[in-house]
């Protein structure tokens, strides 16, 4: 797993929004101390936690996952073939995501 938990990017979603970082870990069933773990780059965000943030930052859940430097690997010394399948459909994602958000940007600018 790799972590890099892009907390500027999450400040100013929130601030956005009027809201801070306690309303992050309420809408998440966290305590403050585990969301400063997340922010920290202590641990990483559980799947129920990503959605969580996702909706109250009305955001794409891969976008969330991107910021939130969640990177899950499949071992080294695993299946080959499953590797690359899991290498693949992350890409195909994130090429998906990428779509959205530039035909997003092309209807904000029409």
């Amino acid at each position: 797993m790799a972590l890099f938990f892009d907390e500027e990017w999450f400040d100013a979603r929130l601030s956005a929004r009027g809201l801070d970082r306690g309303a992050l870990a309420e809408c998440a069933g966290l305590e403050r101390g585990e969301l400063h773990r997340l922010f920290t780059n202590e641990r990483s965000a559980t799947p129920e936690e990503l959605s969580a943030f996702a909706k109250l930052l009305d955001v794409d859940l891969i976008e969330v996952t991107l910021k939130s430097g969640v990177s899950e690997r499949a071992p080294a010394d695993g299946d080959a073939s499953a590797r690359i399948e899991s290498i693949e459909a992350r890409l195909n994602a994130i090429d998906e995501w990428l779509a959205e958000l530039e035909q997003s940007a092309k209807r904000k600018r029409a």
